[in-house]
Order: structure tokens, then sequence, then C-alpha cells
């Protein structure tokens, strides 16, 4: 299927060569935005509605935000996507793909041939603030920066026991550490002013890293 890839600004998703790049044709069935001013794009696609399916690429922001809302009957051929990313590591291959209620299955699959075609792992998620991962993991890092602060066990001695006891390839203080405390500030700052939870909010050392801009 072929497909076009338009950029508007620094992508998180993309920031290298990737085959999903490269393999793009000047037009095409499916259209690729990425960066982060891809929602701004939306506005100046010629004939959009004649598209299988148009994919932006989405910070923690919800889809709504750029199509619009409506009774909860919202969708069309436009679908968010954000390739997981934790912090200043380099991209995985998921892909989480966010759709709306009323997003046509036939752009889902669009979407999806043209992303899996280029070797990345589809999970197909509804339109809420944050994504699948982030919303799933952060609380947990929250929880591991926390109990380090209250002197619970080291860090090493908390990351050797989530490694050693629940089979995880790396402790969580030394891949937040590794990856960006700053940045994961920044995730769940996004996702407790969108929730309000309180296992969103940033831990400790996270806003420390933050205002140390480290």
């Amino acid at each position: 299927m072929k497909y076009q890839v338009i950029r508007s600004g620094e992508s998180r998703s993309f920031p290298d060569h990737h085959p999903l790049v490269a393999n793009a044709t000047s037009s095409g069935e499916v259209v690729v935005i990425t960066g982060s001013m891809a929602g701004s794009q939306l506005g100046k696609l010629a004939d959009p509605g004649s598209k299988l399916a148009i994919l932006v690429e989405l910070a923690g922001e919800c889809l709504g935000s750029h199509t619009g809302e409506q009774h909860g009957e919202e969708g069309s051929n436009v679908l968010g996507f954000a390739r997981f990313r934790l912090g200043q590591s380099a991209p995985s291959d998921l892909v989480e793909l966010v759709r709306q209620p009323r997003t046509p299955e036939t752009a889902i699959a669009a979407a999806r041939q043209v992303l899996e075609a280029a070797g990345l792992q589809v999970a197909v998620c509804n339109d809420f603030a944050g994504r699948i991962i982030d919303r799933l993991v952060r609380p947990y890092y929250n929880a591991a920066l926390t109990r380090l602060d209250e002197g619970l066990a080291s860090a090493a001695d908390l990351d050797t026991t989530l490694k050693l006891g629940l089979g995880y390839p790396e402790g969580p203080i030394a891949l937040l550490e590794r990856t960006g405390l700053a940045h994961h500030h920044d995730v769940t700052l996004a996702l407790f002013d969108a929730c309000g939870d309180p296992a969103y909010a940033p831990a400790r050392r996270a806003r420390v890293a933050k205002q140390r801009g480290g």
C-alpha cells in the first residue's frame, strides 16, 4: 500500500532513519504525519476524506484535541499514533494506534498494514490522555522513587529485588536515571494534570531532576 509521510517538527517516534520514512512515496492512500506539530497539518491536507487513513503523531494529548469531539460519537479516517520511547532511549518497535468511538475499521486496518509492513508492532487504544504504557507504568516508577526516598532499601537493592523477583531486565531506578528523570517528570505531570490521580503526581526525585535541568 502506498503512503505519504509529512514531517512537521521534531518527531519522538521517528527521530532517525526508519523504513517507514524511507519507503514513503510522494502521495498515497494513507498519510502519516510525524513531529511535534503534526496536528497543525490536518487542516492543510487536500481532500483528506479521500484517504483510507490519516495518522497523526501524538505526545500525551488526546486525538480529539486535533479532530474535535461531539457527543462521544466522534471518529473519522484520522487516527493518532505514538511509538513508545522511554525518555532519551531509542524508540521501541511498539506503536500505540489511537482510535475514536466511530473510527472505521477500514481506517484501522489500513493504518495497521502500513505500520506493520515497516516492521512495527501495533496496539490499538481508545482516545484518552496518555498512552497505554505510560498509564500503566508511570505509577510504578513513582512508587519506586518514593520507596527510595522513604529508605525502604537502597537503589541497588530495590532494582535487584525487582529484577530477580519479577524477572525485569532492568530495575526502575537505574532505568529512569539512564533514560532521564526529567522526562519522567514531564510525562507524569501531564498525566496528573489530565487525570487528577495522585499516582501520577511526579515523585520528588523527578521534580528535583527537572529543576536541575537533567
